[in-house]
């Protein structure tokens, strides 16, 4: 087996066979309809089929093969549009187009942005390599924050591998969550096997019961839903390119804060093997502080982010559970018990410990729950 067929893991094991074959040259030209001198570099993450090619006109392209079930060509021109207004106004968005659809794939084409990978062997969930690379994400997620605002679309469907803010905003989570179970076959089944009801009221509505009177006061917006290292692009340690906008959606500022904070603040990989999740106060506030130099955080925001941390990745843990047991070829019902144990109730869960109230300390707010 090469090391193109391997991906991270979701469980012990940090590599894995591919849900999905490779990209291949051929494949890509039939695509593209020209001819591909190399595939330079095939992406390790799990959840999609991703390469950089270079073409024999010398163009170099991201190209990504998405499941019909998970992406439609509509369903990507929700996020081709953000990502179109967000470029139309100065943010560095590389251009992202459908290319093409067959065999019940959709392909998704983008240009190259300018930078270095610096995290293209990176697993998300970890911290950035350098301090420097802490504040300037801040500073540019502000950044594109001034801009998303002025960009205005309704909030996306549920989907699998979706990662909105539509269940924990509602008055009564649990009922958003049995519609999404109805309409969604496979995750009915797994939910009901669990009593997720009883996890989601011990572990969860406590701080949406606190959040709720909040979000009247927070203004939605269109938000990249993913900020991390790895879809960043860096040049001389700025952030020169944003991509990677599959997560996009209507949520608001300070769900995309605490997005950007669960991705990179807390060490999850070793919270799972029992070891300290944080130890350093400074990422965050260096985080936070660089943020503000753009984009003042409003005392609302404020209010909410400690309450919106334990929830954050609530929606998006549903929707990868869904994907894993619809999407992937023959289901697989080991990585959507993963989803649903160490990272829907995981994290939740480790927000109730006296580390993870230590760490909502830092981000301000009335006393954690």
């Amino acid at each position: 087996m090469s090391d193109d067929d391997l991906v991270f893991g979701m469980g012990a094991e940090s590599v894995v066979r591919r849900d999905w074959p490779s990209l291949t040259s051929q494949e890509v030209e039939a695509v593209l309809g020209e001819e591909v001198a190399e595939v330079e570099w095939r992406s390790p993450r799990p959840l999609s089929t991703t390469a950089r090619v270079r073409t024999a006109e010398g163009r170099r392209l991201i190209v990504k093969r998405l499941p019909m079930a998970l992406r439609t060509p509509e369903a990507l021109a929700e996020e081709h549009g953000f990502m179109d207004r967000l470029r139309q106004h100065g943010a560095p968005v590389p251009k992202a187009w459908t290319a093409g659809t067959g065999d019940g794939f959709t392909y998704e084409a983008q240009e190259i942005g300018d930078g270095k990978d610096r995290y293209q062997g990176q697993f998300s969930w970890q911290p950035y390599l350098a301090p420097d690379h802490v504040g300037l994400a801040g500073h540019a997620l502000a950044k594109l924050h001034s801009i998303a605002k002025l960009y205005d679309a309704p909030a996306r469907p549920w989907r699998p591998l979706k990662a909105g803010f539509s269940l924990f905003s509602a008055p009564d989570p649990i009922a958003a969550i049995e519609r999404v179970a109805a309409e969604r076959p496979a995750l009915g089944d797994f939910l009901a096997a669990r009593d997720w009801r009883a996890d989601v009221e011990r572990l969860m509505l406590p701080y949406h019961e606190r959040l709720l009177p909040v979000l009247d006061d927070l203004e939605p917006m269109w938000t990249h839903g993913d900020w991390h290292g790895t879809n960043l692009l860096w040049t001389h340690d700025v952030p020169t390119s944003i991509f990677d906008f599959g997560l996009a959606d209507r949520t608001y500022a300070v769900h995309d804060i605490a997005v950007a904070l669960e991705r990179f603040a807390v060490d999850w990989l070793a919270i799972r093997e029992g070891a300290p999740g944080w130890s350093e106060k400074w990422p965050v506030t260096w985080f936070l502080r660089f943020y503000q130099l753009r984009r003042r955080i409003t005392p609302a925001e404020r209010q909410a982010l400690p309450l919106l941390f334990p929830l954050c990745h609530a929606e998006y843990e549903l929707s990868e559970i869904d994907y894993f047991l619809s999407v992937v070829p023959g289901s697989s019902e080991k990585n959507a018990e993963i989803a649903y144990r160490d990272w829907f109730l995981g994290h939740a869960q480790w927000a109730k410990s006296e580390e993870g109230q230590a760490f909502l300390g830092l981000l301000g707010g009335d006393k954690p729950v």
